[in-house]
Formats: structure tokens, C-alpha cells, sequence
């Protein structure tokens, strides 16, 4: 019982090391707090310090929900990737970031760090939702929305890849926090105020047609 505790203290606390804010202030010297969104996510790293570093952000986002799956759940508790307690570890890694002891329990959405523990459990899981998200950004230019779409596609590959009701479970739960946490984008997509992507493009084709 004390390495399954460990697991999830340790799942919990990798999921908490906010990478977006660190890597932006190490490279830029400001709080990413303070800048767009205010998000400490990828997506707003990447609008206030460039591709590059909201690149790396989203890696190492997901990365910490990967190990909390494939280390600690697996090294440390000797739970299969398909388990209770696999979905559990990656379930704190996800609130780990989204509640940050560190940053008094204000952190990112989940989003990447879901989305590594899931290619834990299964990387075609990911991969079908990913589907969804690029099909989504590309006809409706919207992160959040293509974010929220993903979400909901998650617990349905889950099924279909393993019919099994622990990733199924947690995939639905993954999708529930991206819900919850993108309530602020949900509003202003219903306003029609949420920034769009490719916005250049698409002015220049519009300004050459």
C-alpha cells in the first residue's frame, strides 16, 4: 500500500512542476501568468514566448503525465498500464498540473499531461484523439475547441481500443476536466470572441484573391 501511496504522491508532484511557467521566465524574464490568457500552459507559452518554447512546454507537460503512468505506476506501484492504479496515477499527475501545490492550486488545463498518460496506457488512444484535434484546428482554427473535441473523443478510442472500463473511466474523466477547465474558452466561443489560428493566412489569401 505504501508504494501505491508513493506512486500517487509522486505522480501527483511531477504533475505539479509548472514547465511553462519556468521556461518563459527563464527565456524571457517575464510571468506567464501576467501575459495573454494567464494560462501556464503550452498554448499560451507558445503565444507569448514563441513556437520553440511552447514546443518544449507541451513536451515536457506530457512527458509528466507519461511517467507517472510508465515509472510510477508500473516501477513504483507494479500496476499494469490498463489497472485502477495506473489510471489513478495519471489521474494525479493531470490534477497535479491543473492544481499546483506550488502556485496555490492554479495551474494549466490538463491537456498534454492527459494526453502523455494516456500514450501510457495506450498510444493509438492518442493518436485517434490527436486525429480529431488536428481535423478540428484545421476547419474550425480554434485550439480550445479542437482541445475540448479531443476530449470527448478520448473515452470512445479508449473503449474501442481495450474495452476495458479502467482507461475508459479515466479517459472520461480526462474529458470532463478539459470541460470544466475550459469553461472561460466555451464562453467566448459562444460570444465569438476566442482567437483563431492561421489568421495571417488567411488574410493574405484574402487580400490576393
Amino acid at each position: 500500500m505504501l508504494s501505491q501511496a508513493a506512486a500517487l504522491l509522486l505522480s501527483y508532484l511531477a504533475g505539479s512542476i509548472p514547465f511553462g511557467l519556468v521556461l518563459v521566465r527563464l527565456f524571457k524574464g517575464v510571468d506567464l501568468r501576467a501575459l495573454g490568457s494567464g494560462n501556464i500552459g503550452a498554448t499560451n507559452a507558445m503565444r507569448a514566448a514563441g513556437k520553440p518554447i511552447g514546443l518544449a512546454v507541451f513536451a515536457l507537460d506530457f512527458l509528466k503525465g507519461w511517467v507517472a503512468i510508465a515509472v510510477f505506476a508500473r516501477w513504483v506501484a507494479g500496476a499494469d498500464a490498463l489497472s485502477w492504479w495506473a489510471v489513478a496515477c495519471g489521474a494525479a499527475s493531470v490534477l497535479g498540473h491543473c492544481f499546483p501545490i506550488w502556485l496555490g492550486f492554479k495551474g494549466g488545463k490538463g491537456v498534454a499531461t492527459g494526453c502523455g498518460a494516456l500514450v501510457a496506457i495506450d498510444p493509438l488512444i492518442w493518436v485517434y484523439g490527436g486525429v480529431v484535434w488536428l481535423a478540428s484546428l484545421v476547419g474550425l482554427r480554434m485550439v480550445s475547441l479542437a482541445s475540448i473535441l479531443m476530449g470527448l473523443a478520448f473515452p470512445i478510442a479508449a473503449w474501442l481500443r481495450t474495452a476495458r472500463a479502467e482507461p475508459t473511466v479515466g479517459a472520461a474523466l480526462l474529458a470532463i476536466l478539459i470541460l470544466v477547465r475550459h469553461r472561460s474558452n466555451m464562453a467566448r466561443i459562444m460570444a465569438g470572441s476566442e482567437p483563431k489560428v492561421f489568421r495571417k493566412r488567411a488574410s493574405a489569401e484574402g487580400t490576393h484573391g
